[in-house]
């Protein structure tokens, strides 16, 4: 059975759902949510989760060490664990990350696997940007979310 808990972070609240292999999805935007009151609400199941998201927030986190439960095909998992190699305050292109698992010209599968991402701020597909250096790609209009996630990383940013 899947367990949930709320966090309430500096960039809103964010839902936390994990499964008995790991954590399983981070949902930053609440009109996103899942129908999560089907789920048992556990602190103590996502006690971790929650409090490696608050070290994180509090600047005294930059890599995360949870039991994950990833969903995806072989590619998008291939994507995902191109983002989680990205070091804290650190960005790459959807191109380089493209080149970085061998297919220069999937830049648009990127894209989309970094969309299709549960597990955001734990991969971090914030740390994604455009070929020309500027923030796009965030959950269409929240890139004032990327742009708080990466100036908390200490990416200047224009």
């Amino acid at each position: 059975m899947l367990k949930y808990d709320i966090y309430d972070a500096p960039i809103g609240r964010i839902l936390v759902i994990v499964s008995k292999k790991g954590v399983c999805r981070v949902e930053l935007f609440e009109e996103n949510w899942p129908a999560y009151h089907s789920l048992q609400r556990d602190e103590i199941a996502c006690r971790e989760v929650i409090n490696q998201l608050s070290e994180y927030f509090a600047g005294k986190r930059k890599i995360f060490d949870l039991s994950l439960d990833i969903q995806g095909t072989d590619f998008r998992k291939q994507v995902w664990k191109s983002l989680s190699d990205i070091p804290y305050g650190k960005t790459l292109s959807y191109k380089q990350v493209a080149e970085k698992i061998g297919n220069p010209k999937a830049v648009r599968a990127v894209g989309q696997a970094n969309k299709a991402n549960l597990l955001p701020i734990i991969i971090p597909c914030h740390r994604v940007i455009g070929n020309n250096g500027k923030l796009v790609g965030f959950a269409g209009d929240k890139i004032d979310v990327k742009r708080y996630l990466l100036k908390h990383e200490g990416f200047l940013i224009d």
